[in-house]
């Protein structure tokens, strides 16, 4: 990888803690680069990155910037109004966007996989990676979330096969060009960046056509926006689903608890069955988008079938944080959901798994932009849930927008007839709620790509001290 990069020996990051930034950081810094990095705050993975002996600053300052050869800004940072990029440009380090990096980073290997979507993104390529390394194919992975069998975002791999995500934020993903890849799904999302579904869809073509004519894109053809854009593909495609006669279905679906199983048929001919130890359509649909891009570069069926009932998921996705609280059976659930599809999903997931219990969501808005354009969205969501409790907005790297606030789901869930909704000012106005309205078997799900997560223990704490 040295010698990919050339002279370049220190690189400094710029919003270092963010999950995508912080495993490729900790990925260079294992091959020997000077890593240094900076950020607003001092968040689990920038303590992680301090303890394994990357040097991190708490706050953006010129003065960070110390005999750099390449400074890398996640897309949270506005480059305009950074002390440290400014200081950059005056000393002419180059300086690049982390989409960018990573763009060079897939060219250190062979084969080079990258998973794109509107949702799914990190936990396929989890599943990937473990597939991969079931098959001792040494892959480098890296990804947007903690993958509780290594517990890393990033897996430095001494094969020939690296995993990424390809995230479609700020157009990044198109400074990627796989050689294998997969849509997963397509819906509306980031109208911060982009102006509407086609525009959405214009760029999700970019993407898909820029593998190499001996290369292949893997696409989920349930989602309806996917098979608008299939004439447009002019690259090798497969298709991946249930519903719409894929290439690579699954079917005679079965739900216990966390686990998932069902047969996978490859051109209407079954071949083999699965039981995933995750719950949910979701992630059935992410096994198949796995399952569909380790095919095309020949893993065997029975190295798949091991992956994928080895994987044990992902931090913060439907993860399991307590499961009989009180001996009363009350489940409670950390879940990185924040748009409604997946608010909807991990709803389903709960309740067809444990079916017949209550579900209590508790929910953190995740921007006031997203929340102002998706807000009658969410309440169809959450209306699957039996009681609903809301918590401000996160406004992440967004400023306030007035008249928006998570008591407009709330308003539009009592508006379409879901009473048993309610909104909080804090973390312990939310405990205080559940106390009030928790049952034996309830099951609890926290969901929120914010820190709404950090609500666990005081939920906790209180519940077994009732």
């Amino acid at each position: 990888m040295n010698k990919l990069f050339g002279k370049t020996k220190h690189i400094h990051f710029i919003g270092i803690g963010g999950i995508g930034m912080s495993g490729m950081a900790e990925l260079l810094y294992n091959h020997n680069f000077i890593i240094t990095g900076s950020d607003i705050f001092e968040s689990e993975r920038v303590k992680h990155l301090n303890k394994i002996g990357i040097k991190t600053y708490i706050g953006h300052n010129k003065r960070n910037l110390y005999n750099c050869d390449l400074v890398v800004y996640s897309s949270a940072i506005d480059r305009n109004k950074n002390p440290e990029i400014e200081e950059s440009e005056k000393l002419n380090i180059p300086i690049i966007r982390r989409a960018e990096l990573l763009g060079e980073m897939i060219k250190i290997k062979k084969i080079s996989l990258a998973v794109s979507g509107t949702h799914g993104k990190t936990t396929t390529s989890s599943m990937i990676g473990n597939i991969l390394f079931t098959a001792d194919l040494e892959p480098t992975v890296i990804t947007g979330g903690i993958v509780n069998k290594f517990n890393s975002n990033n897996i430095s791999g001494d094969g020939d096969i690296i995993v990424v995500e390809a995230d479609e934020f700020d157009k990044s993903f198109l400074s990627l060009t796989p050689t294998y890849a997969s849509v997963n799904n397509l819906e509306l999302e980031h109208l911060d960046i982009y102006k509407d579904i086609d525009d959405l869809k214009i760029n999700f073509i970019k993407f898909a056509n820029s593998v190499p004519f001996y290369g292949n894109i893997c696409l989920g053809i349930d989602s309806k926006h996917i098979r608008d854009i299939l004439p447009e593909i002019n690259k090798n495609y497969k298709t991946f689903g249930i519903k719409n006669n894929a290439d690579i279905m699954a079917k005679n679906i079965k739900y216990n608890n966390s686990n998932s199983l069902f047969e996978v048929w490859i051109n209407q001919k079954k071949e083999f069955n699965i039981e995933l130890k995750v719950p949910g359509l979701h992630n059935i649909y992410n096994a198949l988008s796995a399952i569909a891009i380790c095919l095309d570069i020949n893993v065997k069926y029975d190295y798949i079938v091991k992956g994928l009932e080895q994987f044990c998921g992902v931090k913060r996705r439907f993860e399991i944080k307590y499961t009989n609280i009180n001996n009363k059976n009350i489940m409670l659930i950390d879940d990185y959901a924040h748009h409604p599809s997946e608010i909807l999903s991990t709803i389903e997931a709960a309740k067809t798994g444990w079916p017949n219990r209550k579900i209590i969501s508790i929910f953190q808005p995740h921007l006031f932009s997203r929340t102002k354009d998706f807000y009658k969205d969410f309440s169809k969501s959450l209306n699957s849930s039996d009681i609903n409790i809301l918590s401000p907005i996160f406004a992440s790297r967004e400023k306030p927008i007035k008249n928006i606030s998570s008591s407009i789901i709330t308003k539009e869930l009592k508006k379409i007839g879901h009473n048993k909704t309610y909104s909080c000012n804090n973390f312990e106005d939310i405990s205080n709620l559940v106390i009030k309205h928790v049952n034996e078997n309830d099951i609890i799900l926290v969901m929120g790509a914010g820190d709404i997560y950090k609500s666990i223990d005081t939920i906790y704490k209180n519940l077994t001290y009732e």
